[in-house]
């Protein structure tokens, strides 16, 4: 452990609380149900923050707990500023903001103002006709001569971006379901609204705010036709077979986000997250200048990668540093949109020395780092019968796709007890067998466990200022190592990964310099060789 008389802590050394830290990937749904009705809630994460905060993370982020149809799981709002009953009450969101800041624990909630559910008053509001008060609150537009959508925009989930009212008789526009109706944002009444939303949450105690899918705020007012992608392959869903430059992306965006800034800064130490999906680096600094928009971003760059070596890590950072101006990165390597990591990644069946080397290689990275629930457990994208799929995407594209009920399956927090512990009923997902032997129960007794190790990793990111806030610098190694510095003032680190199954020998010119830290999967300083999915840190002597 670092030596706290040489190198301050986070709240000593003037870093807000948000930048180098790590923050815990909550989704609800599946993480404790309270009340046996198999959906994870809010007095279910209240019973497990002791669990969260001895992980040793700064804060816990929270998938969408507000009233919903739940056609997309909560991200489908029908009130923003209640919560549904599945999920909890007011009373249980302020026993949870008491409790988590007693722990030292803050709070990040997703805000989703690119769209609501259909059913939302403001909706059922504009598709009454076209001049009551919200009709332009939401993307409204006449048929072509011959009847067809206004433009050639395909949503998210399949099929064109523009369904048929026939009360209004013309299309409204929608990114994602046709049950999620794109607001108007370059409405000022709109704006106006989704300000107050905002307000409204930090005033209630959030310390955070992930903007979802917020390059989809603003579309292009003239609503031109999107370009062909000459660089789609096989491509799984239409849109990608277009370039979003219009529907998405929009100057007018950086201007709202800019104002949601100055909102969120009057509130002190708050904290606010862009999701960018997999945006290009030069968009994602657009989004996170600093000072004047988000905070940092929430990027897609490893999440969707079928394979990793030694280059993608490299590759990532160096294009980041290369294009961020400044801007305070942010990484994941799972979520609730995409198989876990350990599957994606697996070579061969999925293994806990790869989970500890992905842990090690997340939490060794520099920026503000986001690490999923049951990523410290270790846990393999769940398998799921196509019986028990509920997601619309994984039902449309199966077999073909992991889909993402498989990331989204019940923690197991007792291995032997009826659901893993999750819930006295039958839950919403099932639980994966091969997560029962991964139980947080059955690693608690293990200090070897990727639980405790991951423990270690986390204790030693808090308080060493060359892994929280350091520069980073790559050595060159040859493949499958990865080797990089991270540098902070006089604190000088070395993190060595092996990413292949085999034993690699190495050959560092300067080891006697060096003293280990930390080490995984067996890997020694002295050896000259990293065991297979073996990981080191090594401080300067």
């Amino acid at each position: 452990m670092v030596d706290q008389e040489q190198y301050a802590g986070p709240a000593e050394a003037g870093h807000p609380w948000w930048q180098g830290g790590v923050i815990y990937h909550v989704y609800l749904r599946s993480f404790a149900d309270s009340n046996g009705d198999g959906i994870g809630d809010l007095p279910g994460l209240l019973g497990r923050l002791d669990y969260i905060a001895s992980l040793g993370v700064d804060s816990v982020w929270i998938s969408p707990f507000f009233k919903s149809p739940m056609d997309d799981f909560g991200y489908d709002i029908s009130d923003h500023c209640d919560i549904d009953p599945i999920f909890g009450t007011m009373a249980d969101w302020n026993a949870l903001v008491e409790r988590a800041h007693a722990l030292g624990l803050r709070l990040v909630i997703d805000q989703v103002y690119s769209h609501t559910a259909a059913d939302h008053p403001w909706f059922q509001a504009s598709r009454q006709d076209r001049t009551n008060d919200h009709a332009d609150w939401y993307v409204w537009q006449d048929a072509k001569p011959d009847g067809s959508p206004p433009n050639n925009w395909q949503s998210i989930f399949g099929g064109p971006a523009w369904t048929w009212d026939a009360r209004r008789r013309q299309y409204y526009m929608h990114n994602f379901l046709s049950s999620q109706p794109d607001l108007n944002l370059h409405h000022p009444a709109v704006q106006a609204a989704i300000k107050n939303v905002a307000r409204f949450w930090l005033d209630q105690g959030a310390d955070g705010l992930r903007l979802d899918a917020a390059n989809f705020l603003t579309h292009d007012r003239l609503l031109r036709d999107n370009p062909p992608n000459p660089a789609a392959r096989a491509p799984k869903r239409p849109v990608e077979f277009q370039q979003p430059l219009h529907n998405i992306s929009q100057p007018e965006t950086l201007d709202f986000i800019a104002e949601l800034r100055r909102l969120v800064d009057g509130y002190g130490d708050r904290f606010m997250v862009a999701e960018l999906g997999e945006a290009p680096f030069s968009l994602v600094a657009d989004y996170t200048k600093p000072g004047k928009r988000c905070h940092t971003a929430y990027n897609f760059a490893f999440l969707y990668r079928w394979a990793l070596d030694a280059t993608l890590p490299r590759q990532v950072i160096s294009d980041w540093q290369q294009a961020s101006g400044g801007a305070w990165p942010s990484w994941t390597f799972s979520n609730h949109d995409a198989p876990r990591a350990l599957s994606r990644w697996a070579k061969g069946t999925p293994t806990q020395a790869q989970a500890r080397l992905l842990n090690a290689l997340l939490l060794c990275l520099p920026g503000t780092l986001f690490l999923y629930y049951g990523e410290e457990l270790g846990l393999p994208q769940a398998e799921v019968a196509f019986d028990d799929l509920v997601d619309p995407e994984a039902i449309a594209n199966w077999p073909h796709t992991l889909g993402r009920d498989g990331a989204r399956t019940p923690m197991p927090w007792l291995a032997d007890a009826p659901q893993a512990g999750f819930s006295r009923a039958k839950p919403w997902l099932p639980i994966d067998p091969r997560h029962r032997p991964l139980a947080v129960d059955r690693q608690e007794a293990d200090p070897d466990s990727t639980l405790h190790i991951t423990r270690r990793l986390l204790a030693l990111r808090r308080d060493d200022p060359a892994l929280r806030w350091g520069e980073t610098r790559f050595r060159d190694l040859p493949a499958p190592l990865l080797g990089m510095e991270r540098v902070h003032g006089n604190r000088r680190l070395l993190c060595l990964f092996n990413l292949s199954a085999d034993p690699v020998s190495f050959s560092l010119p300067d080891a006697s310099v060096w003293q280990t830290v930390q080490t995984i999967n067996g890997a020694r300083l002295t050896e000259m060789e990293l065991p297979g999915f073996a990981a080191l840190i090594a401080q300067v002597i």
